[in-house]
């Protein structure tokens, strides 16, 4: 297999011809790209001991110098070559339709290190579906299978550090935050991912910019500067390590102090940066970085390589191969390597994650040749069955699963650290948090954090602050974290899927101002089990019995003075219509429902109407007989022997009648529930479709009560006997109270009670009506017997004839 490691480092140049590059004439030796090369080598040297993993199998490599892009481009096309066993042997890549029998030198690929590299090598390998798998190339492009068929990586998609980036974000509350990343591939798709994720999970980029590479660039300082006039307390430094060294210089340089600094991967463990003069006052600094894992026995293997190579002498190796890097000749190490080579975390990690690779490679031979029986086939291995091979691997090396998902993503996480410098000005970190792909999940190790905060608490980065409990967001400007809050009107709730809308409640509910939720608003209705209610239908039903009692009173008394000078028949008629709108008062208990609305106003105001009609009828006879018979006395035979007093009575109940039938047939009243009562409450009642006819009822009936007590007035002075007008007059002014004190009620009340106080003046009426009409009459017809006779009528009669003809 072909290692692509940046073993040397070189500065880009514009070039006139299209040459190669000498990484070892032209770059500076880079002790990264020595381990990772280590790693490769101690991983196969592993596997070739290995007894149990491709037994009778060596492995072969080749370590390829990629110290600049054409050198990387040069590389992969070396690799996919054919011929060239030897150093100086020609290679060739033929132009064919089908790659399927092309055999070149490698079956795979390690590498490289940058997502820039790594987009050339998967476009070319790709073609020929051979594996690559790279280390440390995060860009979210080379998931795309359709574009890069054959990529896979041991480090995870920059999408996945994007998202533990958010995480943290939300874990403490850091909604207003900056943003930069480096000027190449990795940075500015990261910022691209970043503001992605992010905006979906409400946060706000205060300021977004892009890292120059050079020192003193005004791009540069217009970068610290503009984010020092963001007023955010979190800075994201998206960038790589070259990128992150000249930010963070230039941040020391202007004394940007006090706020958080968000690293990622690539610079989060650099002994570089870390060794800035002045970088430990920025701030408090916060790295996601690739999960930990250890190889005490690779660095055993670098050491004995490097004392190996440092005792070989070079004019052997140059005699054998002119080549920098390759199996038959090793120049890992030089003496100028050695004051670079000092471990860092970093290279750690990196290191894991070639070892990682190699084996992944390692574990699909081993199933591609059938070493499942302890022997491994000498088949001849093509790239594209290999690849799919390394798709379906899942194995446990170093105490790590490693396997891929459909992407070629490897399924892991992070580590999230925290940089800390020990009493002696030491360098180092702590793991403060995990973040897990399967499922998504951070887990944060509150005690090891140490903020920068005087009182050590967590900082703040926030536009606006939260708003209180059932307050609405009111942007200011164009983002949605900068807001004033504004509480919610009665009515009204705030929904936490939508905190910048107050919503309407329905109907059945209600809300208080600044609520967030609704509450079921109280149903109410006169119930027959409540106090009120069984007071009410206690006095009803009572009335009802007096009722029955007087009429029973009445008929067996039928033919006496006293009930002939109160009306006769009239009495019974009376009697009976107080008893009909007494029980119409029924069916305001209970839940209203079609046949109780079609009873309630229009059987109380037809029968209360008959009543009424009895009374005035009654007043308007005795008017006749004793002040109009002398005047006119034509009138009160007119009214005799053409039935007044039935057609008045059948006038006023006929029209009510036929009003209330028209009105129930064509628009009757039905069951309502009224939301205007009170916010918190529903009354059930019947409603009609139009008010006019009630009111029209309702104002007849007044108008009739009206005459009635005119009528009365005029006969006060008529015989004792006869004298209905201080009854009469009594009972309608009980009504008229009853009337007055239920239209001021309803204008100044609308709670629960409201239904029983209607049934209460109505009931407070039909008494008035009774007790002043008829307990008098009773009285004398159960008490004071020697006033029913018609004696005492005659004297009456006489008494009253004698003081006319006197004021005459």
């Amino acid at each position: 297999m072909a290692g692509l490691f940046r073993i040397h480092r070189v500065a880009f140049e514009t070039k006139s011809r299209p040459e190669v590059d000498i990484c070892a004439s032209m770059g500076n030796r880079s002790s990264h790209g020595y381990y990772l090369a280590q790693a490769m080598r101690f991983s196969i040297e592993e596997i070739n001991n290995s007894s149990h993993l491709l037994p009778n199998v060596t492995l072969g490599y080749e370590i390829y110098d990629i110290c600049s892009q054409l050198t990387n481009l040069y590389a992969t096309l070396g690799l996919l070559s054919q011929g060239g066993e030897g150093c100086h042997s020609p290679q060739h890549l033929p132009v064919a339709d089908n790659y399927t029998g092309h055999l070149p030198k490698t079956v795979a690929v390690i590498g490289p290190d940058s997502s820039e590299y790594a987009l050339i090598t998967a476009s070319l390998l790709g073609i020929f579906l051979m594996p690559e798998i790279s280390y440390e190339a995060s860009s979210p492009m080379l998931s795309l299978k359709r574009a890069h068929p054959s990529f896979l990586r041991t480090i995870p998609s920059d999408r996945l550090q994007a998202e533990a980036l958010v995480s943290l974000l939300k874990h403490f509350h850091w909604t207003w935050v900056a943003a930069v990343g480096s000027e190449n591939t990795y940075g500015r798709q990261g910022l691209q991912t970043l503001r992605e994720v992010a905006t979906k999970k409400g946060i706000c980029f205060a300021y977004q910019g892009i890292v120059f590479m050079e020192t003193s660039n005004p791009g540069l300082v217009a970068n610290v500067q503009a984010i020092l006039a963001s007023n955010t307390g979190v800075v994201i430094l998206f960038a790589n390590k070259h990128g992150a060294m000249m930010f963070f210089q230039e941040v020391v340089r202007q004394n940007v102090t006090g706020k958080v600094w968000l690293g990622t991967e690539d610079w989060s463990l650099s002994r570089e940066i870390c060794e800035i003069h002045g970088i430990r006052d920025v701030g408090t600094v916060i790295g996601v970085t690739i999960m930990q894992a250890q190889l005490p026995e690779m660095w055993a293997f670098e050491a004995a390589s490097r004392h190996s190579e440092s005792h070989r002498p070079q004019a052997a190796c140059f005699q054998g191969c002119n080549e920098t890097c390759s199996q038959l000749c090793s120049q890992l190490y030089v003496p100028a390597l050695q004051p670079l080579l000092e471990v860092s975390p970093y290279d750690t990690q990196a290191a894991f994650n070639v070892y990682s690779a190699v084996y992944a490679v390692a574990h699909s031979l081993h199933r591609l040749l059938g070493c499942q029986t302890g022997v491994c086939r000498k088949d001849t291995v093509y790239p594209w069955q290999l690849l799919k091979e390394i798709k379906e691997v899942n194995f446990s090396v170093k105490g790590r699963q490693i396997y891929f998902d459909s992407n070629g993503d490897p399924m892991t996480g992070y580590d999230v650290v925290q940089w800390k410098w020990e009493e002696d000005q030491i360098w180092s970190y702590d793991v403060i948090a995990t973040f897990s792909s399967q499922p998504v999940n951070l887990t944060v190790y509150w005690e090891k954090l140490q903020w920068h905060t005087g009182d050590n608490q967590v900082p703040v980065s926030v536009c606006s602050k939260d708003c209180v409990v059932g307050e609405q967001k009111v942007l200011q400007g164009i983002h949605q974290c900068c807001f004033h809050c504004v509480a919610c009107s009665p009515g009204t709730f705030l929904n936490k899927s939508n905190p910048y809308t107050c919503q309407t409640c329905q109907a059945d509910e209600w809300a208080p101002a600044g609520s967030e939720t609704c509450f079921p608003r109280t149903t109410i209705f006169l119930h027959w089990s409540d106090r009120i209610s069984q007071a009410l239908l206690s006095a009803a039903t009572l009335l009802l019995v007096l009722l029955a009692g007087a009429l029973f009173v009445f008929v067996q008394k039928a033919n006496t003075p006293v009930v002939k000078s109160a009306g006769g028949w009239l009495c019974f008629i009376m009697l009976s219509t107080l008893a009909g709108a007494n029980v119409s008062l029924y069916s305001y208990f209970g839940v209203p429902s079609r046949f109780t609305c079609l009873l309630r106003t229009s059987m109380y105001n037809i029968t209360f109407n008959f009543c009424l009609a009895c009374m005035a009828s009654r007043s308007i006879q005795i008017i006749l007989i004793f002040k109009m018979a002398s005047k006119a006395p034509g009138l009160n035979e007119a009214w005799k022997n053409r039935h007044g007093c039935s057609l008045f009575i059948g006038a006023c109940t006929g029209l009510q009648v036929v009003m209330y039938l028209v009105y129930l047939w064509a628009i009757p009243p039905f069951p309502h529930k009224n939301y205007d009562l009170a916010d918190q409450v529903i009354l059930l009642e019947c409603k009609d479709h139009s008010a006019a006819v009630p009111l029209l009822g309702f104002v007849g009936n007044g108008l009739l009560g009206v005459f009635c007590f005119v009528i009365s007035y005029v006969g006060k002075d008529l015989p004792n006997s006869y004298n209905e007008a201080k009854c009469t007059t009594f009972s309608l002014t009980i009504y008229f109270a009853s009337l007055i004190a239920y239209c001021t009620t309803f204008s100044v009340y609308r709670g629960k009670y409201l239904p029983a106080v209607h049934v209460a003046s109505l009931l407070f009426t039909l008494f008035g009506i009774f007790g002043g009409y008829f307990i008098p009459k009773i009285y004398i017809l159960l008490f004071r017997s020697e006033l029913n006779t018609n004696e005492h009528f005659q004297m009456s009669i006489q008494s009253y004839t004698k003081k006319k003809n006197v004021s005459d």
